[in-house]
């Protein structure tokens, strides 16, 4: 039975943009990870700057944004990781029914409304929805299980991550 707060919308608005050096989807490092040596810029729009203060205090912080370029949603997918498919919410993969991606980014420095961040994963010209600080209080959890990742052995992982693996989009 669907209750009305069931079929409530959201609505979403840039609070500004990524600027990086990734063009392309299937040449894009994936996941931050295996993308430490990448910066990007990150500017936030002028309206919003006021909220970046004491941003600059934090080593990292987690970058929210749309998958714009996501394309047709699926349930199932083969992640990069396994050619196995799961069910699209033991992944991370872009196809999403919310498009939204999570990127946790290292603060390099802050300039006004424009933070320089390494570790970027994220295609350039993407549009960010919000900046939350990573705080290893409530956000580092140990002894942690990761399901069928646990499987995949650390050099597999950073090969297809990295996309060392003849570019090939898994």
């Amino acid at each position: 039975m669907e209750t009305e707060e069931h079929c409530n919308r959201f609505a979403f608005s840039e609070i500004g943009i990524v600027s990086s050096p990734h063009s392309e989807a299937g040449r894009t490092p994936i996941q931050p990870c295996f993308a430490e040596e990448y910066e990007g810029k990150v500017t936030v729009f002028p309206e919003f700057e006021e909220g970046l203060k004491d941003i600059e205090g934090f080593s990292h912080i987690y970058l929210i944004y749309a998958f714009h370029m996501a394309g047709q949603e699926k349930l199932i997918v083969k992640p990069f990781l396994e050619d196995v498919e799961h069910g699209i919410f033991a992944t991370r993969a872009p196809c999403r029914p919310n498009p939204l991606g999570i990127s946790i980014v290292r603060l390099l420095r802050r300039e006004r409304n424009v933070l320089t961040v390494s570790g970027v994963d994220i295609l350039d010209g993407t549009p960010l929805l919000d900046i939350k600080p990573y705080t290893a209080m409530f956000d580092c959890i140990h002894g942690t299980v990761n399901g069928w990742q646990d499987r995949v052995d650390k050099r597999t992982a950073h090969e297809r991550g990295t996309r060392k693996n003849n570019g090939k989009q898994s």
